[in-house]
């Protein structure tokens, strides 16, 4: 008779409030093997291991830890059975040493740091991570961050590590060591728990693949016996293919659309450069793409786009015009559209309904006024126009923002930033947080305003979006940029290289 798995859920359910998070969901995790959770944002992935992890309590299911039912009431009752887990949003105490972050609640007392910087260092070097065990947490890159979290759960004898979408915030440099990691913790017998939506990672890393959808597992098999193909069906109910980018170097012949000239913004409270001395052209019907780990000033170049910060230094071109000195409200009436990376913060008011949200950036124009007040029965049919043509799964204008899923306020969002961007549109991070269906709309807005012949500019952190839609990538760190390169002369090596900071000879 074979042993029973280290972790068995079993009928598990949760819900919060009428939203069915999980439900009856059923998996087994085994010692020895990567398990990965697969699914679109919002499939009940996170949810279900922070039951396991004792975050959330389940209103019905049993959990089983080596073939016996126990009841995990919070994170330190998972702790104490073997269970770790590193969330998409770090623990860490900033102010903190690495040290101090992994010893944090478990040791007691007066004590020697410097007996448990050496126990760090050892245990660092073991895992072949470079981390200094007094440096300053606030200090280290995401990277290294996400290593001081592996190393807290390496310290605590973890048995079972689960990671909530890794790397998200990795170069791919950064990706490969934790894949290495991964590998090398299942050869020790250990487990672990892999939750992403990225079909090309669950392959390189799997053993085990658990696909859920709407809250429910909808698949559950062994990576040799299937592709990503069969996975993209089972995680959204139809197939997905990849977008392939398809050189075109007609732009090139257009005139320059937006020109960025030393452009820097300081920020006078830290006396610290947000981003400096950016240059580069956009040209009517180019994608330019703008590569980089976040934090690296990507919300600071498109807030000197958009109008919402002056510049320190700079010009900022317009159609060959200075705008430099111009507003935000200036700017979106000469034709500039932006689909902020934050679109619950920036992009709505969530208490407003879809037709208030669609007035927003045109409330000061004559478009709406009928004997000087709004013209509410055209506003409404443009946005219900809208609602159809962006396949916006929303009851009508009247429905209020809140009540849609993330994927329909990004519709919502590009429907009207669209229409306002009639020269320039800068996508900050167009497809966080959405699912495989809404990812294939957004990318195919984005293509068609290329095809009318806006200039584009794309910021991305995902760099498969970054090689499948842009004609030029530009590689920002730290507040600068490193390098313009065409498409093809990029591979994801070099563009990993500069992601970290390091300056590729080709350019």
């Amino acid at each position: 008779m074979s042993a029973p798995p280290f972790v068995e859920l079993r009928h598990i359910s949760k819900y919060f409030a009428k939203v069915i998070a999980n439900q009856d969901v059923s998996l087994q995790i085994r010692k020895g093997e990567v398990l990965a959770l697969l699914g679109e944002n919002g499939a009940g992935k996170s949810t279900i291991m922070k039951v396991l992890y004792g975050l959330y309590k389940a209103e019905e299911g049993q959990i089983l830890i080596d073939g016996e039912e126990k009841v995990i009431h919070t994170p330190k009752d998972a702790m104490k059975l073997g269970i770790a887990m590193i969330q998409q949003h770090f623990a860490l105490v900033q102010a903190h040493t690495v040290t101090e972050n992994i010893i944090l609640g478990l040791v007691h007392g007066r004590f020697d740091i410097t007996h448990y910087d050496k126990i760090v260092a050892e245990l660092a070097a073991s895992h072949g991570f470079d981390v200094d065990p007094t440096a300053v947490v606030s200090e280290l890159p995401v990277g290294v961050q996400q290593k001081v979290e592996i190393l807290k759960a390496l310290y605590q004898n973890a048995q079972l590590l689960i990671m909530d979408e890794p790397t998200a915030v990795l170069t791919p440099q950064e990706s490969d060591v934790l894949m290495n990691f991964v590998h090398q913790n299942t050869r020790a017998g250990k487990a672990v728990v892999f939750i992403t939506h990225k079909l090309r990672e669950v392959m390189e890393v799997a053993d085990h693949i658990v696909v859920m959808r709407a809250g429910k597992v909808v698949g559950d098999l062994r990576k040799e016996e299937t592709n990503e193909i069969e996975l993209s069906k089972l995680m959204v109910g139809r197939e997905i293919h990849d977008r392939t980018y398809v050189e075109d170097a007609v732009f090139e012949s257009q005139p320059v659309g937006l020109a960025l000239q030393n452009v820097s913004i300081r920020d006078p409270k830290e006396n610290i450069f947000r981003i400096k001395n950016i240059s580069f052209q956009v040209h009517k019907g180019e994608i330019l793409g703008i590569a980089g780990v976040s934090g690296n000033g990507q919300s600071s170049l498109c807030d000197a786009i958009s109008g919402y910060r002056r510049l320190t230094e700079g010009k900022i071109l317009l159609n060959g015009q200075d705008i430099t000195e111009q507003t935000a409200r200036e700017r979106i009436e000469r034709g500039i559209g932006y689909v902020p990376s934050d679109r619950q913060r920036f992009g709505l008011i969530l208490s407003m309904k879809l037709t208030e949200n669609m007035f927003l950036k045109s409330s000061f124009e004559d478009t709406w006024v009928k004997h000087a007040l709004i013209d509410r029965k055209r506003l409404d049919a443009y946005t219900a126009e809208k609602i159809r043509a962006y396949a916006v799964k929303a009851t009508g204008p009247d429905a209020v923002a809140r009540s849609l899923s993330g994927g329909n306020q990004q519709k919502v969002i590009l429907a009207r930033e669209v229409d306002r961007g009639s020269e320039v549109i800068i996508f900050d991070q167009p497809t966080r947080g959405l699912d495989l269906g809404a990812i294939e709309h957004v990318h195919r807005t984005i293509l068609d305003e290329k095809k009318k012949g806006k200039a584009i500019v794309m910021i991305s952190t995902e760099l498969s979006e970054i090689f499948g839609l842009s004609d030029r990538i530009a590689v920002i760190y730290k507040g600068e940029i490193l390098g313009i390169y065409r498409n093809h002369d990029l591979d994801t090596h070099k563009i990993g290289l500069l992601m970290a900071g390091y300056t590729a000879e080709t350019r």
